[in-house]
């Protein structure tokens, strides 16, 4: 057990004091930055304190970005991928610990060893899957021979094609699968006694019936923990938007159209506007972590489990 001593907790004081600083200045500059004028961004050195043209510099940025729709879009993927993600990588590992069956545990490291595969890494296979989302099944179709069968047989050719680009189908879909949600609810479901199981299934419960009645109770704790951080990370998705949709008007996302805030033709960047713009792209991530703060917190050190 480490001893507490003044020294130790001065170090570790400044230690918190040091990184709240490294974090809380880009914010601060985001902040002044967007409510100073243009001759006063472009200062150099900036001012850090703040001016009174914030309003003003929010405004212009929301209706020069067109942010409405475009935060509506951006709730609508977060939103679903969050779904998404929890439900999969709950389903998932409920199925892995749970049910017996001898490539569980392939299964799982299949699932994990995608860590190590980021969406980047395989960014032109997936999309190549959602502009068209049945080409896995039209090949094996023309693999076994059935495509030609059938054609020979009846004359009908068999193209299946399920287009996923502009859609928030395409948005979401791809996004939902997580190797790290499936394995922290694997985690904690192994934690859960064998007695609890047992009793369960004494009492007649179905398997969907103990997952939905003990199990998401139980751990709800980690969903809300799990869901504060693919909110935002799905929120802050700027690759595969970007990639997916062509028609950004209908389907863009607000941190795609952070872009369009900067005006780099024909004179100088109004940053005071861009950065105005930023503070509002960051602001529904802000409060979701602040309301959310509490129980991600708790999923993250709870010893209960």
């Amino acid at each position: 057990m480490i001893e507490r001593s003044p020294f130790f907790d001065f170090i570790t004081y400044l230690a918190m004091a040091f990184g709240a600083l490294v974090v809380v200045i880009p914010f601060w500059i985001t902040l002044v930055a967007g409510s100073q004028s243009l001759q006063e961004v472009s200062q150099v050195p900036i001012s850090l304190l703040p001016s009174s043209h914030l309003f003003e510099n929010l405004a212009a940025a929301w209706t020069r970005g067109d942010l409405g729709p475009k935060l509506i879009n951006s709730f609508i993927v977060a939103i679903g991928v969050t779904v998404g993600k929890i439900t999969l990588a709950s389903l998932s590992a409920f199925a892995i610990v749970f049910f017996s069956f001898k490539a569980r545990m392939i299964c799982f490291w299949l699932i994990f060893i995608t860590l190590m595969l980021p969406l980047e890494v395989r960014i032109v296979p997936t999309y190549s899957i959602a502009a068209n989302a049945l080409l896995p099944f039209q090949v094996i179709l023309d693999t076994l021979g059935i495509t030609g069968l059938v054609q020979a047989v009846s004359g009908v050719q068999i193209a299946l094609n399920w287009n996923l680009l502009n859609s928030y189908t395409g948005l979401i879909l791809p996004l939902v699968a997580t190797a790290t949600g499936t394995f922290l609810y694997r985690q904690f479901f192994m934690t859960i006694p064998d007695e609890l199981v047992e009793a369960s299934k004494m009492d007649g419960a179905h398997p969907l019936e103990f997952f939905f009645d003990v199990l998401l109770p139980l751990s709800r704790t980690n969903m809300l923990a799990l869901a504060t951080i693919m909110f935002v990370s799905s929120w802050n998705q700027y690759l595969w938007p970007l990639l997916i949709t062509t028609d950004r008007a209908n389907f863009g996302t607000v941190v795609m159209q952070l872009k369009a805030l900067i005006p780099a033709q024909n004179g100088t960047p109004d940053w005071n506007v861009t950065m105005a713009g930023a503070l509002i792209i960051m602001l529904p991530p802000l409060l979701v972590v602040a309301f959310m703060q509490r129980w991600f917190v708790r999923g993250l050190i709870s010893r209960d489990k």
